[in-house]
Parts: structure tokens; sequence; C-alpha cells
């Protein structure tokens, strides 16, 4: 009997530094989180409390609240919802973003996502069906940009848009209305939309000489800086 006292007692334990180990990892996404969303306002990717950003943790996405804006943001403003979209951290109401956020992570293996109202990427995305392949960094996203066809933000249509769009990629244009991009890291999330907001400008600027088109890519170079990309960096 004492031995399985000894036992209960080691998987009490076990329980609570799981649990401290979870409220952790929490804090840390959250704090990564608030520091991501900042960096949207200063890079000028985002205006006042637009756009928005999530991160995954176990099952719960950590998001930005609605209408807050993000250098208000403090540890004890987290906001967090399930997979269902039932809230369970904080009291502040979540993006209305939240239903593109959730289609992310339930049809991808996204552990962060970044939406943005890039004025570059915008602008493209009321021009064209997808990005031109102006640069061979479209390997990095998964191929040539699709952009969602419009739908009113927040809502389910424009999350089935989105999801269309991201087929096989890890970018999109949101139709006269922005950014959407995810990753296996808030940081690789950023990277992305910032890459994506990048080749737009560099389209727009290459465009807009008038009587000349900008040389692309074949959809065959992409592919192949695509394999040669799977190597690129550090081990």
């Amino acid at each position: 009997m004492a031995e399985q006292r000894r036992d209960a007692g080691g998987r009490r334990d076990v329980d609570e530094e799981g649990a401290q180990e979870v409220r952790d990892e929490t804090e840390r996404a959250w704090r990564d989180l608030v520091a991501t969303a900042r960096r949207t306002v200063s890079d000028g990717l985002v205006v006042g409390t637009s756009g928005n950003v999530s991160v995954r943790v176990g099952d719960t996405v950590l998001v930005t609240p609605t209408g807050v804006p993000y250098d208000r943001l403090g540890p004890e403003d987290v906001c967090g919802v399930g997979l269902d979209g039932r809230q369970v951290l904080g009291s502040l109401v979540p993006t209305s973003e939240l239903p593109m956020h959730l289609a992310v992570y339930r049809a991808t293996d996204a552990r962060a996502v970044v939406h943005t109202h890039a004025v570059h990427a915008t602008a493209v995305s009321t021009l064209v069906p997808e990005l031109p392949l102006i640069h061979y960094m479209a390997a990095a996203l998964g191929g040539p940009v699709r952009v969602a066809p419009y739908a009113t933000y927040g809502t389910e249509k424009l999350a089935e848009n989105m999801l269309h769009a991201l087929r096989d990629r890890t970018a999109c244009l949101l139709q006269n209305h922005g950014t959407l991009t995810y990753g296996t890291t808030l940081l690789q999330a950023y990277d992305r939309t910032a890459q994506l907001e990048w080749m737009c400008r560099l389209w727009l600027t290459a465009s807009s000489l008038p009587g000349h088109s900008p040389s692309l890519l074949s959809r065959e170079q992409v592919a192949e800086v695509g394999e040669r990309l799977k190597g690129y960096g550090q081990p």
C-alpha cells in the first residue's frame, strides 16, 4: 500500500510538472505572438488594429483579440480558443477573423498564422487572380500565390475561399482585403508574409512602366527552385 501511495504521489508530481510546462509554453507563445503582432504595425503591414496573428499550443490557439491596439497587450491579456472555437483562455473577445485561423489549423500542419492588410499585396489582389511569377522566391510559398475571391471579413465563406487558394501553398492573397500566411513557427509565418509583400511590390514596380511588361518565370523554373530550397540554410 505504501508503494502505491508513492506511485500515486509520483503521478501527481508528474501531472503538476506537465501542467506547469504547458503554462510556461503558453506564456512564451503569447509573448512571441504579441511581439509579432507589434512587428506587423512597425513594418507597415497593418494600420491600427487591422490584421491578426495566432499560434497553436497543443490544441489551444492563442490569437490576438479584436479591437485592441497591439502596444496595449500584456501577459494578462492572453486570449485562447480551442479548435472548435470555444474560448478557453482570457476574457477579451478573439479576433473577428477567427474562422480563417481555425480553418487553417484544422486543414494543415500550421503552428502559426499571420494575416495582414499589406498595401502592395492588397493592391495586387485587386488586379490579378494570382501573383505573376516575378521572382523565384514564389517557390518558398509553394508556387504561384493565388487570390481568394472576395467575401465579407470574419465569415465562414471567406475562410472557405481562403482554404481553396491555400491548396498546396503556405500563403494566399485575399481579394480587396490582404494576405494570409502560415508556418511551423511565428517567425516562419511572418517571414512568408514579408516575402509575399516584397514580391507584390516588385511586380507592381516592374509593371508600372508604360509600354513594357516584366519578364516572368515559368512554373518549371519556380519548381526547380523549390527543390533547391529544400536543402537551403544551416542543418
